[in-house]
């Protein structure tokens, strides 16, 4: 069993309706279980965040946001959320740099400016990055990885604040994860590169991509990997705590 205080993210995406509200009551029951001493956090889609805040206020659950814009401040951006709007709405923190949200147009240059207007908004931020499978097959994961975080940190300073999630995009949605070795190798490259280059003593790094309760098994063998991005497996809250609990089993 490890005694390491783990990170588990649900990334719901473009899902969920108010009716998920009272299905979820049982994930809050579980949470205060001493045995599980874990961070657990909710990235909703902006319709349901003050939902969900008035069922988790009075437990140790935080929520986040999946993405905002990149501007700062009020103004005529119709349809847009700002860090500081959804600081305001209740949440911790923010996933940013998904593929997906690359895949829609963000840029790395527009990610660094999302980081930096969030943390100045006490957001804590999941940064999200991998490679695509042509990269993988090309042997430039460690390249794309150098290159996204290089870029997304670009000035910024209070780095501590930062979750590191590396996701493949080749393994999001698949079922397909990396094998052990090659996990160990990337996940060690990542904290070797934050430690020496960016000087971040613990960086907490999790794992993203079809992350489910078989998988498990193997993936909380990996010591450096402090805690997981989860998105289908997630949506269930039965299967979310399957997860939780095979990770302390």
């Amino acid at each position: 069993m490890t005694n390491k205080n783990k990170y588990f993210v649900a990334n719901w995406k473009m899902n969920g309706t108010n009716k998920s509200v009272n299905l979820h009551k049982k994930i809050i029951k579980f949470a205060k279980d001493k045995l599980f001493k874990s961070n657990i956090i909710y990235c909703l889609p902006y319709t349901l965040i003050g939902s969900f805040i008035n069922i988790f206020k009075k437990s140790k659950i935080k929520l986040g946001a999946q993405n905002c814009f990149y501007k700062d401040h009020y103004g005529p951006y119709t349809g847009q959320l700002s860090s500081k709007m959804i600081k305001a709405a209740g949440c911790s923190y923010i996933i940013l740099g998904h593929s997906e949200s690359r895949f829609h147009g963000d840029s790395d240059k527009m990610i660094n400016k999302k980081i930096i207007n969030s943390l100045s908004n006490n957001l804590k931020v999941i940064f999200c990055f991998g490679e695509t499978l042509i990269e993988k097959k090309n042997n430039y994961t460690n390249r794309v990885i150098s290159k996204q975080i290089s870029l997304g940190l670009k000035n910024v300073k209070n780095k501590n604040n930062i979750l590191f999630a590396y996701e493949p995009v080749w393994s999001i949605g698949t079922g397909k994860v990396l094998n052990e070795s090659n996990l160990i190798k990337y996940i060690s490259f990542i904290k070797k590169l934050l430690n020496s280059k960016y000087k971040i003593r613990k960086p907490i790094i999790l794992y993203g991509g079809s992350v489910n309760s078989n998988n498990i098994k193997m993936l909380k063998k990996i010591d450096n990997i402090d805690g997981f991005l989860i998105g289908s497996a997630s949506l269930k809250v039965n299967k979310f705590i399957d997860i939780i609990k095979k990770t302390y089993n």
